[in-house]
């Protein structure tokens, strides 16, 4: 093992783009690669990968692999409903991993905003004749107390980050797009302890303005304070946060039922986010990658074009 250590490599990613002409049968593919940078750190009982992944395209991911040797203790024969059985009489219990991403932004300089986007249903009617239209609705989160959000799968709900000083060819701001997993956040009463001083687990999203004593979502002294320290005091200010220097609060993870096959050792569970150019580039800024030139990937190859 190397201490300290930070692990940059590049790997394949699959498939980048790719497009087969019916009208004339040309195709045309390219692979993916992207830069990984990343990590391994030991608390407690678990084991955490951190990887970042920069995608020719453009895309910016970050992934958590959580692995190690879950806490266990005995189990009663009766059952309990707040563990998993993973071995004769060896329980688990039931438990979350958040992470918070302190993300500070600056798309194409510091004067930034944030707006949510979400996928809606337009009825039917003159508008919508055939029933089968729907539109993206846009809210723009200005202050402080507007910007505690939550992710909604059902809606496909998404972050815009923008600069209305600096426009793309189309003329409409530039922007980047934070793409949630929407997993639980918290799940803990809003009188223990826990929720008291991990408040900022309780929402995926905050934004604030910048501030540089603003480092720690949970506070700088997270187990000697009562509850309400970092984000929701931060928060109390009521800074505005549309067309300012902000920073963006991330929160995600994984709510973990233990299985039996997590026993004795756990692989790997993963959780993470995206950050995507929406808008950011004229088009996309993975055409002039080159043709791949391995042999098992040439659309010769066997006579017939081949994927792997």
């Amino acid at each position: 093992m190397i201490p300290q250590a930070i692990c940059i490599h590049e790997e394949d990613a699959g498939i980048l783009w790719k497009h087969f002409d019916n009208w004339n049968g040309s195709s045309d593919s390219r692979r993916n690669r992207r830069l990984v940078v990343s990590f391994f750190v030991t608390v407690g009982n678990y084991d955490y990968g951190f990887y970042w992944y920069f995608g020719l395209d453009g895309s910016i991911e970050f992934e958590v692999k959580a692995t190690g040797v879950v806490f266990t203790s005995a189990y009663p024969r009766d059952g309990y409903e707040f563990a998993t059985e993973i071995a004769p009489g060896l329980g688990a219990p039931h438990h979350q991993h958040l992470f918070s991403a302190r993300l500070d932004m600056a798309v194409d300089g510091v004067d930034n905003y944030v707006d949510e986007l979400e996928a809606a249903l337009v009825p039917r009617g003159e508008r919508n004749p055939t029933g089968t239209g729907f539109t993206q609705t846009v809210t723009r989160l200005r202050r402080e107390s507007d910007a505690q959000r939550l992710a909604d799968n059902l809606r496909n709900r998404l972050w815009f980050i923008g600069n209305p000083s600096s426009q793309n060819r189309l003329g409409r701001d530039v922007g980047w797009v934070l793409l949630p997993e929407g997993k639980p956040v918290l799940l803990a009463d809003a009188e223990s302890d826990i929720h008291k001083r991990a408040t900022f687990a309780t929402k995926h999203l905050w934004v604030t303005a910048y501030d540089r004593d603003e480092l720690y979502p949970a506070g700088d002294l997270v187990n000697l304070h009562a509850g309400g320290a970092g984000l929701p005091s931060w928060t109390k200010a009521d800074r505005p946060v549309d067309g300012a220097d902000i920073v963006l609060w991330h929160t995600f993870g994984l709510t973990h039922f233990p299985r039996v096959e997590d026993w004795p050792v756990m692989p790997v569970d993963t959780c993470g986010f995206v950050l995507r150019p929406h808008g950011f580039f004229g088009r996309n800024p993975a055409l002039d990658i080159p043709e791949s030139t391995s042999e098992h990937c040439h659309p010769a190859h066997g006579g017939a074009h081949h994927e792997h």
